[in-house]
C-alpha cells in the first residue's frame, strides 16, 4: 500500500517511536513533584518544551502541550476571547478554517456573539485587504490558518497578522499543515497545532500564547501547564512529539524540492490523462507536499474504494463519500468542483515510483468509475426537433447523478435552449455551476422548487 494522506495523519516518526520508547521507562512519575522520580520526569517534560519552543519560535513557558490539536484551538479560541470580552464579542474567521474553528465560532455565536466570514478566492486564499475590511472595534480575536488542509493554499499570515497589529486585534494561527516544514511567519499573537500531523505520536497538540496577549482560560483550572491545559500530562507522547517535530524540521529541509516535484507531475499530467478533471488550490502558494483534484462524473466514495483497492490510500472532500452528506465547506467556499474529489497527501520519503504508479492506474479508475455510473462519454450534438426546454428530476439522487443526467440531456435542447435540473442533493448547487464553467455553458441560477429542493437552470451556448 501506498499511503498518501499525512494531511489527515502521518505514521508516527521513527525518532517518536524511539522517544516514546525510552520515555515509557524514564518518564512516568509526577513532573510536579520533588523526589527523584519527579524531577527526573519533569526535566524531560522542560526539555520537550524547549525544543518545540524553538521550532515553533516562541519562548518556552508561553508553550502549552494540550490533549489534541483539536483541544488547542478550542481552548486557544475561548481564552482569547474571554480575555478580550471588554474590547468586545466580535469573531473573524476565514471561510476555509479547520472543522474546529468553525465549530468554536458557531458556539461562540450560540452564545451571543458575532462572527465576520472572510471570503476567499478560487484558489482558497484570503488577502490581507479582506481581513482589513472585518476587522472591528468590537472585534476581539481574528483566526487564519497558515495551510488549507484540503487544497494546500498557503495563507498570507504574515501581512494579516501586520493588519491585525494594527487593529489591536490578537490573531491566533491555526498551524496544523505546515508546521512540520516550519515556523509561522509574521506577528500572530496565539497558535495551535497537531502532533499527528507531524509523525508525533496522537493525542498531544501545542498552543502558544504570545507574552501580553489577554488570555483567560476556561473551565475547571489546576495548577499543570499554565492552567491552560489541566490534568496530568502525557508526558512519553509530549517527549516524542518534540523529538519528532525537531527530526521531520530536519528532514523536511530536504525534501521540499523533491516533493514539490512529485506534486508538480500530478497537477500537470492528471488534467492530461483524465478528461474532465478540475485541480484546485494555488498553483504557487501551496504546500510542497499536497495536491488535489476533483473529477467530474465520479462518485467520490467509489473511487476511494478503487483507489484503495489498487494500493492507494487518499482522501476526499467529496459529499458522496461515506463520512459526510455535504460537500467540503472548503471546496464550497472556493467555488470549484467538489464531486469525484481526491487529495494526495505525500509522506517523506515516498519513492518517485509510487507517484508514477498512481498516475498510471488513476485513468482506468476514473474510466470504471465513470461507465459504472453511466457517465456521457461526449456530449450528443441537438437532435432534429429537439426541445427549447428540459426538466431533468433528480430528486432523491445523490452526487455526481444530477450532473451526469444533466450531461446526458444537454444536447437534447439547441444552443439558447435551457435544461432545469430538479435536485435536493447539496453538492448540486456546487456542481451544476462548476460543470457549466468546465463545459462552456451558461449558468442561469437556482429557483425554488415545491416539494423541497432546487431547479438548477442551465442555458445551453456550444
Amino acid at each position: 500500500m501506498a499511503y498518501f494522506d499525512v494531511a489527515s495523519s502521518a505514521p508516527l516518526h521513527p525518532v517518536a517511536r524511539q522517544a516514546l520508547q525510552a520515555s515509557l521507562d524514564e518518564g512516568w512519575a509526577d513532573p510536579a513533584r520533588l523526589y527523584r522520580e519527579g524531577r527526573r520526569a519533569r526535566m524531560l517534560l522542560d526539555a520537550a518544551r524547549e525544543a518545540a519552543a524553538e521550532a515553533v519560535g516562541c519562548r518556552p513557558d508561553e508553550l502549552t502541550f494540550t490533549p489534541s490539536g483539536t483541544h488547542a484551538v478550542h481552548s486557544g479560541m475561548a481564552g482569547a476571547l474571554a480575555g478580550r470580552r471588554r474590547a468586545g464579542r466580535h469573531l473573524v474567521v476565514s471561510a476555509v478554517e479547520h472543522s474546529s474553528v468553525l465549530h468554536t465560532a458557531e458556539a461562540h455565536q450560540a452564545a451571543g456573539g458575532t462572527v465576520t466570514e472572510v471570503p476567499v478566492a478560487r484558489s482558497g486564499a484570503v488577502t490581507p485587504e479582506s481581513y482589513a475590511r472585518a476587522l472591528r472595534e468590537d472585534t476581539a480575536l481574528a483566526c487564519l490558518q497558515s495551510a488549507n488542509h484540503e487544497v494546500g493554499t498557503v495563507q498570507p499570515v504574515a501581512g494579516v497578522a501586520g493588519v491585525c497589529r494594527e487593529a489591536g486585534v490578537p490573531l491566533l494561527v491555526d498551524a496544523a499543515q505546515s508546521l512540520a516544514w516550519g515556523p509561522v511567519e509574521g506577528d500572530w499573537s496565539l497558535l495551535a497545532a497537531s502532533a499527528h500531523k507531524w509523525g508525533g505520536p496522537p493525542g498531544v497538540g501545542l498552543l502558544v500564547v504570545r507574552k501580553g496577549v489577554r488570555f483567560a482560560a476556561q473551565g475547571p483550572l489546576d495548577e499543570r501547564e499554565s492552567g491552560r491545559s489541566p490534568g496530568f500530562q502525557n508526558l512519553p507522547a509530549v517527549v516524542a512529539a518534540a523529538a519528532s517535530l525537531r527530526a521531520v524540521r530536519e528532514e523536511a529541509a530536504e525534501e521540499e524540492a523533491r516533493l514539490r516535484g512529485l506534486v508538480e507531475r500530478i497537477r500537470s499530467r492528471v488534467p492530461e490523462a483524465v478528461p474532465d478533471v478540475e485541480v484546485v488550490g494555488d498553483p504557487v502558494r501551496r504546500l510542497p507536499h499536497l495536491v488535489t483534484f476533483s473529477c467530474l462524473y465520479v462518485d467520490g466514495e467509489a473511487l476511494l474504494h478503487e483507489l484503495d483497492r489498487a494500493g492507494f490510500s487518499v482522501s476526499s472532500g467529496s459529499s458522496c463519500t461515506s463520512s459526510t452528506l455535504t460537500p467540503s465547506h472548503v471546496l464550497r467556499a472556493m467555488g470549484v468542483l467538489s464531486e469525484g474529489n481526491v487529495r494526495v497527501s505525500l509522506p517523506l520519503g515516498v519513492p518517485g515510483g509510487e507517484v508514477e504508479r498512481f498516475l498510471e492506474i488513476l485513468p482506468g479508475v476514473v474510466a470504471g468509475v465513470r461507465e459504472r455510473l453511466g457517465a456521457p462519454v461526449t456530449a450528443e450534438a441537438p437532435t432534429a426537433g429537439a426541445r427549447e426546454a428540459l426538466v431533468v428530476d433528480a430528486r432523491g439522487k445523490r452526487c455526481p447523478i444530477p450532473v451526469i443526467e444533466l450531461a446526458k440531456v444537454i444536447g437534447d435542447v439547441p444552443v439558447g435552449g435551457t435544461v432545469r435540473v430538479l435536485a435536493d442533493d447539496e453538492a448540486a448547487r456546487l456542481d451544476i455551476p462548476a460543470w457549466c464553467g468546465m463545459r462552456g455553458q451558461e449558468y442561469a441560477g437556482e429557483e425554488p422548487v415545491e416539494g423541497g429542493g432546487a431547479a438548477y437552470v442551465v442555458r445551453r451556448k456550444v
